[in-house]
């Protein structure tokens, strides 16, 4: 299979791999299936898979799901330049099963274990984490998990993701503030209504991501527009102060995707940038 994603002047960018796609489905971290799918790289004369090759997982953000046109470009992208990726519905979204109402952070992180572990068992150590938005804030949680991290967790790469949880907390109570009186209410994220609990906002204020970034134990790469509209540019600079530097050497790196939008639909070449470069920081840090 070879990628739909184009580069500035709208010719075809074509990796030096194969890419080699299909759907799986496990069992996430509270008791429901999730959807996922495996784009694995493979040699383009031979079609054999890719050996000794970095294996990533990818967290969507908030309401999104594995298919959100950035995430399956650049997951497609990062195969054809030699990385496994496993992308996956959290639950209640996408194909997987489950109520999303009755998720919050702490049923992310758990769903993000379960799909290390099953890419673990499909496609060998994990060795990065990738997260869009929300899902960018989940897989910096887990990183810092001394017990949830995996031991072979070499680099995260954060595209557009917040320092905190509680901002979205607010955003939502100020959406809608009968989540809060009442105990839930319906809100409207990208044409669609969304019905939410008080005990997803509740949980989202409980978490302090700001005191775990310093115990990450992975090279970070983060990813942010200045012209976000969803996430502010500051996010990804107070990523970058609190995560700890080890031997002098930064921690974090920042990457300015200048004029791109939260869900980067509105410039193809960003999904490319960030394919690309995160495709080099994934094989060197493995």
């Amino acid at each position: 299979m070879s990628s739909d994603i184009r580069s500035l002047t709208g010719e075809p960018v074509e990796g030096p791999f194969e890419r080699h796609s299909y759907r799986v489905r496990f069992s996430g971290g509270n008791g429901f299936e999730l959807a996922g799918i495996v784009d694995r790289p493979r040699e383009r004369l031979t079609g054999e898979l890719l050996a000794d090759s970095p294996v990533a997982v990818f967290s969507h953000c908030f309401t999104c799901s594995k298919d959100l046109k950035a995430i399956a470009r650049i997951s497609r992208r990062l195969a054809e330049l030699g990385v496994n990726v496993l992308r996956f519905d959290m639950t209640g979204l996408g194909g997987s099963d489950g109520d999303f109402s009755r998720t919050h952070f702490t049923s992310n992180q758990a769903d993000l274990r379960s799909a290390i572990q099953f890419a673990e068992s499909e496609l060998g150590s994990v060795t990065g984490l990738i997260g869009h938005s929300f899902g960018g804030a989940a897989s910096l949680a887990v990183a810092s998990d001394e017990v949830a991290r995996p031991n072979t967790l070499k680099a995260v790469v954060a595209i557009a993701a917040p320092s905190d949880t509680v901002h979205l907390a607010n955003l939502l109570d100020r959406m809608n503030p009968k989540i809060q009186e009442e105990g839930m209410g319906e809100i409207e994220i990208g044409g669609r209504r969304w019905m939410i609990r008080r005990e997803m906002l509740d949980d989202f204020r409980t978490h302090r991501l700001a005191d775990q970034l310093p115990k990450v134990r992975a090279q970070v790469i983060a990813f942010h527009s200045p012209t976000d509209e969803t996430v502010g540019y500051d996010h990804a600079l107070r990523i970058s102060s609190l995560i700890s530097s080890e031997n002098d050497q930064p921690g974090c790196s920042v990457i300015t995707l200048s004029g791109a939008d939260h869900l980067l639909i509105r410039h193809p070449g960003d999904a490319i940038l960030v394919a690309d470069t995160a495709a080099a920081f994934l094989n060197r840090h493995r």
